[in-house]
């Protein structure tokens, strides 16, 4: 097979059109939408069946977001969100890849289309095999394939040469599996998608708080006097928050939107839930709109601290929780002595806004006691990142808005149980503690070297130090920065295998030999010797919950992603102490390990058959903050953007379109920016074009610039829009490639695909 295989979307335009911006979210066109996508891949009666057991009780979890589900009463109407419906729609598709598909369609003619159509091609049902130095995939048992990974897995030099990656999708029992087998291998390689998106948080929340989760519940949002959304489009990439949003409104809170762009979403909503909503103006949900330039989030928090210890120290006792700060942080004095070294006039600049806009904010926040702050990538992929959400903390802290109802941390997650899989022990540097757990309960001696998160994981293959890249779901070509270095990096292992429902790019950019393993859905019934199963997953507020599939599976020769990994250890691992067979027979047999090895999962089996799940226990929820080096919650000493933009030098920003989540394209639209039929556009501001002596849609190409290196991404529409001056925003995974791989967050090492320099050139 040829090395020239396409590692980009191709650069070719669809045909755009521009509408004017919605000035409402959600409504009869988000369920027209939604059912269009179910009837056009399911068929609309089958779909609506399928729609009505998506996050209910006893029904499976929605493979989309992490948001949570209402503790009590589920509506039966729509538990589900736009694009949760597209992603079912998806993944019970009419649609096959079958070995005929493969037989008929070569790798190198695959690569050529767009994500888009490369999604939409359907689901795999076979297991498949790539030869090195061909180009078409071929049938193959999955006793073979087995055995094919096996070999090249015990042919290594060094465990530490294979590269185990996780999407966010995987079960709390099939990871757990996972990282257990990785481990017995003899490696700690398990970088997972939580290293591209809130690792950054993770840290940040670790050090100050004590526990790398939020926390908030979904019930806060019906207490609280403040809400900050910031760096984040719930409207698109998390819509059911809108009906928490929506519900403080109701109770009296108001809401703080801080971002780049201004997202319909949080502007305006129609509740899908009530067909009464659906007609009429819409619900107003953001009070104050704080339109602040890309990455210059810290220097805004920093002017709030500023103007909170200016009106603290005029009125003493009227700002700051002072007990709160004396029984439980540390840190106060040298927070308060650094804000002094810095300037409100000079720190303004960077944020794009006026002095009287930043006064609104700090007055809601002053006058208000329980706060809660949300925030996504657009705070955690900078350079200076964990600074963000450790500035983010210390407003909370001397609100003393940490452990009380209405009030607390938000990181809002991307993928349906990222949050469990970390849980489950899918990282890279596992403490000590799980690791002891994970010895005395399989007996064998665990690797204690911290193996290679994503942005090393690519340059360890990159460098030909790693050999063997195994994918447990996901698109990993299409989610990492770097498109060209990533793929070199991959067509440098002996093999590289993807665990998959349907195809995608990663396929396709391979190692010498390939393989791609079909599993089951999220929506399919799993059966195992014992019967029919369920798993469990986490969302992204530390519930833990049952998920079961209700369709038959799309093809005989699928496998759970549990099997996939019994039946694989059981074939690698020569001297395991480990039962893998019989352990898949009942995933109660998992759970028992997972309750036996990890905290909070005490009766786990009882549990969580009980209606809507359990809480896993959260210190921060609870104010306490032992875990902690200090033993407290710990207020941090934090840094601004460095960044200085040149003359005709641009900030860009990576985003989704509305027909996106994640890597998976549903559709070419972007109905709430007013942009259909189209993706390879850049959004710029309507000065700068005129600077620039562009014109709307004016071809263009980008050069982002990273030290002494250069990348470009050809073949861009421009378009003017709402956005701060020298700022911009596209879309991935078509921008990926003007990502360096060495730009990254400080300490959490999270590639930096929202601060981006580039410049444009018309062509």
């Amino acid at each position: 097979m040829s090395k020239k295989t396409t590692a980009q979307p191709p650069e070719k335009l669809t045909g755009i059109e521009l509408t004017e911006v919605p000035k409402s979210a959600v409504g009869v066109k988000a369920i027209t939408s939604a059912l269009s996508h179910v009837k056009n891949e399911v068929g609309l009666f089958k779909g609506i069946g399928l729609l009505a057991n998506i996050n209910q009780k006893y029904g499976f979890d929605c493979p989309g977001c992490a948001w949570p589900d209402p503790d009590e009463k589920r509506t039966f109407l729509a538990e589900y969100c736009e694009n949760g419906a597209k992603a079912i729609a998806e993944e019970a598709t009419k649609n096959m890849v079958s070995p005929m598909f493969f037989a008929t369609h070569s790798v190198n003619e695959l690569a050529k289309l767009s994500d888009y159509e490369i999604g939409k091609s359907g689901r795999i049902t076979h297991p498949m095999y790539l030869p090195e130095g061909k180009d078409n995939y071929e049938e193959i048992s999955w006793g073979k394939a087995f055995k094919l990974i096996a070999d090249e897995l015990n042919g290594l030099d060094s465990p530490d040469e294979a590269i185990f990656y996780t999407s966010g999708r995987t079960s709390n029992e099939a990871a757990f599996l996972y990282q257990l087998f990785v481990r017995e291998f003899g490696t700690n390689n398990l970088p997972d998608c939580s290293n591209m998106c809130h690792e950054s948080s993770g840290v940040a929340l670790s050090e100050t708080l004590g526990i790398g989760k939020g926390s908030v519940t979904l019930d806060d949002f019906n207490h609280a006097d403040l809400v900050i959304v910031i760096g984040q489009n719930p409207g698109t990439n998390h819509p059911r928050m809108l009906t928490a949003l929506s519900e403080t409104k109701k109770k009296g809170g108001k809401i703080i939107t801080i971002n780049p762009l201004p997202e319909v979403g949080l502007m305006n909503y129609k509740d899908p839930q009530n067909p009464l909503k659906w007609i009429g103006k819409g619900q107003d949900l953001t009070d104050l709109f704080l339109q602040v330039k890309i990455n210059g989030d810290v220097a805004l928090l920093k002017i709030i601290l500023k103007l909170m210890k200016e009106q603290e120290d005029l009125k003493p006792n009227s700002v700051f929780d002072h007990q709160f700060i004396k029984e439980k942080t540390a840190g106060i004095n040298d927070l308060l002595k650094d804000l002094d070294n810095y300037s409100i006039d000079e720190l303004l600049p960077q944020t794009g806004l006026t002095l009287k806009e930043v006064e609104a904010a700090a007055k809601l926040i002053i006058n208000n006691e329980k706060v809660i702050i949300c925030w996504a990538m657009g705070l955690t992929q900078h350079k200076n990142a964990v600074d963000n959400i450790r500035e983010v903390v210390n407003i909370l802290l001397l609100k003393g808005s940490i452990g009380k109802k209405g009030a607390g941390t938000c990181p809002v997650r991307g993928h349906s149980n990222v949050q469990g899989d970390r849980t489950m022990g899918i990282w890279e540097k596992a403490p000590d503690t799980f690791l002891d757990n994970l010895e005395k309960e399989f007996n064998f001696k665990a690797p204690r070297k911290h193996g290679f998160d994503v942005v090393e994981a690519i340059e360890a293959m990159h460098a030909k130090k790693a050999k063997v890249f195994f994918g447990m779901g996901g698109n990993f070509v299409s989610a990492t920065p770097d498109t060209e270095f990533t793929a070199d990096a991959l067509r440098n292992c002996n093999l590289t295998v993807q665990v998959s429902t349907k195809l995608n790019r990663s396929h396709l950019i391979t190692g010498k030999k390939a393989l791609i393993l079909p599993c089951l859905g999220r929506s399919e019934k799993d059966y195992q010797t014992s019967g029919q199963q369920f798993v469990s997953v986490e969302n992204s507020m530390g519930v833990v919950h049952l998920s079961r599939g209700h369709l038959e599976p799309c093809s005989e020769k699928t496998l759970s992603e549990t099997a996939i990994v019994a039946n694989l250890a059981n074939i690698t691992l020569k001297k395991s102490n480990t039962d893998w067979i019989n352990l898949t027979s009942h995933y109660d047999l998992i759970r028992d390990k997972i309750e036996a090895t990890i905290p909070g999962f005490e009766n786990y089996n009882k549990r969580v058959r009980v209606k809507g799940g359990f809480y896993l226990p959260n210190n921060a929820r609870e104010n306490n903050f032992e875990p902690t080096k200090t033993g407290k919650a710990n207020f941090s000493i934090n840094k601004p953007s460095e960044i200085e933009l040149e003359k005709n030098q641009f900030m860009m920003m990576t985003i989704r379109t509305h027909d996106q989540y994640n890597t998976t394209i549903y559709g070419l639209n972007d109905r709430y920016r007013g942009v259909l039929n189209e993706r390879r556009v850049v959004f710029m501001n309507a000065d700068d074009m005129q600077n620039l002596g562009l014109q709307k849609l004016d071809l263009v190409d980008l050069t982002s610039h990273f030290k002494d290196e250069k990348r470009e991404a050809k073949g861009f529409l421009a378009i003017p829009y709402d956005i701060p001056s020298q700022c911009t925003a596209t879309y991935f995974p078509e921008a990926n490639v003007l990502v360096p791989i060495k730009s990254k967050a400080n300490i959490s090492n999270t590639p930096a695909s929202k601060t981006v320099i580039i410049t444009i050139k018309k062509r």
